[in-house]
């Protein structure tokens, strides 16, 4: 997990991969469109090299794991209507 912000260039320093890229950011979601649930961004064709979307945040999640259909189609429900989540 990333603390604070990424520079773009800014590499991790056990493997050496980009960190300020599109696959360790929050809005990456590889169904969603451009692969990005942010609307917004320009589109990027490499996933995996640094960029300089300004809509970056770093992710939370470890890396490798990835979301389940059922997961992200909640992700977007939450993101549409707030994520209030009660029954």
């Amino acid at each position: 997990m990333l603390s604070g912000k990424a520079g773009r260039q800014q590499r991790c320093p056990e493997c050496g991969a980009n960190l300020h890229c599109c696959r360790n950011c929050v809005f990456y979601a590889v169904n969603a469109y451009h692969q990005c649930r942010e609307t917004e961004s320009e589109f990027v064709q490499d996933k995996k090299s640094a960029n300089f979307c300004a809509y970056f945040k770093p992710s939370d999640k470890k890396p490798g794991t990835k979301e389940s259909r059922s997961d992200e189609a909640r992700k977007k429900l939450d993101d549409l209507f707030g994520g209030g989540g009660g029954s």
